[in-house]
């Protein structure tokens, strides 16, 4: 198939750093050209692919000091999927719902990935608009505030088998990866690992709207409890490092989280995984199996002390048993063909009805 994938300028593709939605395209698109379909990758020029190319930023938005606003940016790359769109069998796009007034207008098949929250209020209204749009959900929980969209599938993320290796043994720590942010709670993180008794390394972007959080709560909490460590923002070289010698994952988030990207990278790693009951977790973790499901943080510091209970080998096969770009990639190309052949049907019916039309022929 020739297939388009339209990745958001944020970050790079992979990203450099943090970046969960291009690590998914990159794992995506290159396992599309691995199994041999024509990709064509709408992304900023620093990217990094086997996949066609189309540049439509200098760089990722975020590392460019120069940019103020990245919506041009976005609306110049949408007007070129626009122009480029009859190339390809299918338009897959990872960019949230700038691109759906465009949509009803291709002469080609489209998909969108939702790859954000959907329990905000302003995108009820929003989605009930365009509820022709086909949408993918990355876990059935994301789905729930938004009964009324068109889901077509969910898809669960996966990664490379071979980017994050299995580790056997781990080195006596806990781990924290994403963000400082109220809702990902690395404050809860640091009192499970201290009232656990284990040392805590955090590897964590600060977002400029997280300033104030990260300077009156967390920062004051990391100097003062015994044991936490913050490593800052790390590079995807340092990722298989820092996961793979951890004990467990801490996951301790406080929001509906649609899928969770990091979850998947530790597994991978072997390492297991101790994560708060919310969103996608429970879709994700298998409790007991490839780590534990908690309720609280009493919960969680039991779970850090039955940690060594969670064979390490078994979490290495939940994860190539479920969340490999293989297995993502299968689903998506599925998809693909479904939606291709719907559409043409489609196409044909409304054709029909046209002739239908303008011979005065009621349908």
């Amino acid at each position: 198939m020739k297939i388009a994938q339209v990745a958001p300028l944020y970050e790079s593709v992979p990203p450099r750093l943090y970046g969960g939605t291009e690590r998914v395209v990159s794992s995506l698109t290159e396992e599309l050209v691995r199994q041999g379909h024509e990709v064509t990758l709408f992304a900023s020029a620093d990217s990094m692919t086997a996949a066609e190319l189309v540049p439509c930023c200098e760089m990722a938005l975020r590392l460019n000091p120069f940019v103020r606003d990245p919506l041009p940016y976005h609306i110049i790359m949408l007007e070129e999927v626009r122009r480029r769109a009859s190339e390809f069998d299918i338009v897959h796009f990872h960019i949230d719902m700038l691109h759906f007034p465009l949509l009803r207008d291709f002469a080609v098949p489209s998909v969108t990935t939702a790859h954000g929250r959907l329990d905000l209020p302003d995108l009820l209204p929003f989605y009930s608009a365009f509820d022709d749009i086909p949408i993918v959900s990355i876990s059935d929980a994301q789905r729930q505030p938004l009964p009324l969209a068109y889901w077509v599938r969910t898809v669960h993320h996966g990664t490379p088998a071979d980017r994050l290796p299995f580790r056997p043994e781990a080195k006596g720590y806990l781990a924290f990866l994403g963000r400082i942010s109220p809702e990902k709670r690395p404050d809860r993180a640091i009192e499970i690992a201290a009232r656990a008794g284990m040392p805590l390394k955090i590897a964590a972007k600060v977002d400029k709207v997280d300033d104030e959080y990260w300077e009156t709560v967390i920062r004051p909490l990391v100097e003062a409890t015994p044991g936490v460590e913050f490593l800052g923002e790390i590079s995807e070289f340092e990722k298989a490092e820092f996961l793979g010698g951890a004990a467990a994952l801490l996951f301790p988030i406080d929001w509906p989280e649609p899928f969770g990207l990091v979850m998947i990278e530790a597994m991978s790693c072997g390492t297991p995984v101790i994560a708060f009951r919310c969103g996608s977790v429970p879709e994700i973790v298998e409790d007991g199996m490839s780590g534990f499901i908690v309720d609280s943080i009493e919960d969680a510091v039991a779970a850090v002390q039955r940690i060594d209970g969670v064979s390490r080998r078994r979490t290495r096969e939940a994860f190539e048993r479920r969340f490999t770009a293989e297995r993502m990639t299968s689903d998506y190309t599925d998809l693909y063909l479904d939606l291709a052949s719907s559409f043409r049907y489609g196409a044909r019916s409304r054709r029909r009805s046209a002739a239908s039309a303008s011979l005065g022929v009621v349908a």
